[in-house]
């Protein structure tokens, strides 16, 4: 693979902070899953989610990667699942199966149909669609997959309303053509017990019951549940498609799912984080003992102390949260996160980090050397999860793939 060039020199403070992004480290990730996906019959596709800008590590960069390693691409947004037909066509690749999970308007819902992307039915308010989806002359009908609301109280019909909300579904077979079924869990990742998971499995096989009565399918639904969590902590919800969303960027859903993953697989599968996010410094300086650091002085160095100004802050999806508790990475030592974070910078104690005045590169998610600063760190420090610290980090950022 020909590595993208990161930008200037350190001069560049247009590139002052950038992701890079591990092109083996994915693989890896994805052979893991095809690895469980092969546990039993009958054969399944690979699925992987791709929203939020693929969970923060850039859909550009990320999708070539896995176009050819996966079966299915899972999206929210319309206009991101069209930039994979965009992809394919640009360099003449064979068409994936390619799956919106979220809201559809009925216009898009004809382009979607003519791109050959599939949609997610929730709701009866897909009925309104279909005089659009007559109106457009489709060559072949939109392919739908059924959302089941099994207990997460989100999309999707209920049990209790799907016999009755779902007669649409029979009366559109020309522009509406019922492919697949799913549902999503709501307590996978936090428990290490899934009595409520497996009640959801229950209701979902009782409205795949009523589907498959109703629709008399020409050919089995596609069905799929499990996202990571599941995926690798309850064998019965691999059903013919997983979706696995944060764990394809090396990342656990939760401690609970590590260790429910070796008491389900014997073992702890090693996922390989993608992501490592850098900066260099913009100004590296000595501070007398007593000088304070930062907006709102809230922190005093004890002794003459040598900072690090870092140009990048919350802005760019550094928490705010994590301030006077977060560490970096600087020639491989922790170097602590002084007073508030700010818009814009990070100020960093490198004292014992470097010898001098020369600018630094510091590592702020990732490993180096013999350390690491994991997401799931950061998120601690900021009081939330590690989903919310990678998907916002900032759009802005550059993304750099590299082996």
């Amino acid at each position: 693979m020909e590595l993208e060039s990161i930008g200037g020199g350190p001069g560049d403070a247009a590139h002052a902070s950038w992701l890079e992004l591990s092109a083996s480290a994915l693989k890896h990730n994805v052979a893991v899953f095809r690895a469980l996906e092969g546990q039993g019959a009958p054969p399944r596709c690979l699925g992987v989610v791709l929203k939020g800008n693929a969970y923060g590590h850039g859909l550009a960069q990320v999708l070539p990667l896995v176009h050819g390693q996966v079966d299915v691409l899972y999206f929210i947004a319309p206009q991101d699942a069209l930039k994979v037909r965009e992809h394919e066509r640009a360099h003449g690749l064979p068409p994936r199966q390619v799956v919106v999970l979220g809201a559809v308007g009925p216009r898009e819902a004809v382009v979607l149909a003519r791109e050959g992307v599939e949609v997610v039915v929730a709701d009866r308010g897909w009925a309104d669609a279909v005089p659009v989806l007559r109106a457009a002359k489709l060559e072949k009908p939109l392919r739908v997959h059924v959302h089941i609301d099994t207990g997460l109280g989100r999309e999707g019909f209920t049990l209790d309303v799907l016999p009755r909300e779902s007669h649409f579904l029979v009366e559109s077979r020309d522009v509406l053509e019922v492919v697949g079924a799913l549902s999503h869990f709501a307590n996978t990742e936090d428990v290490t017990e899934q009595g409520y998971a497996l009640a959801q499995v229950d209701a979902f096989e009782s409205g795949l019951a009523f589907l498959e009565s109703q629709l008399k399918p020409a050919k089995p639904l596609q069905r799929h549940i499990a996202a990571s969590a599941a995926t690798l902590v309850l064998p019965r919800a691999r059903y013919e498609a997983l979706r696995v969303g944060i764990s394809l960027y090396g990342l656990w859903p939760s401690p609970e799912t590590r260790l429910s993953a070796r008491l389900v697989l014997g073992e702890v599968p090693v996922l390989k984080p993608v992501l490592t996010w850098k900066c260099r410094s913009q100004v590296v300086k000595w501070l007398p003992a007593g000088s304070y650091v930062g907006y709102g002085c809230t922190y005093r160095c004890p002794e003459p102390t040598r900072i690090a100004v870092l140009p990048v802050g919350y802005y760019d999806g550094y928490p705010r949260l994590a301030s006077g508790k977060a560490h970096v990475l600087v020639n491989g030592r922790r170097c602590p996160v002084l007073g508030r974070v700010m818009m814009n910078h990070l100020i960093v104690d490198v004292t014992r980090a470097t010898s001098d005045e020369r600018p630094v590169t510091a590592t702020l998610l990732g490993k180096d050397g013999e350390e690491a600063v994991s997401a799931e760190s950061l998120a601690s420090w900021a009081q939330t999860i590690h989903y919310e610290v990678v998907t916002r980090l900032g759009s802005h950022l550059k993304r750099v793939v590299v082996e």
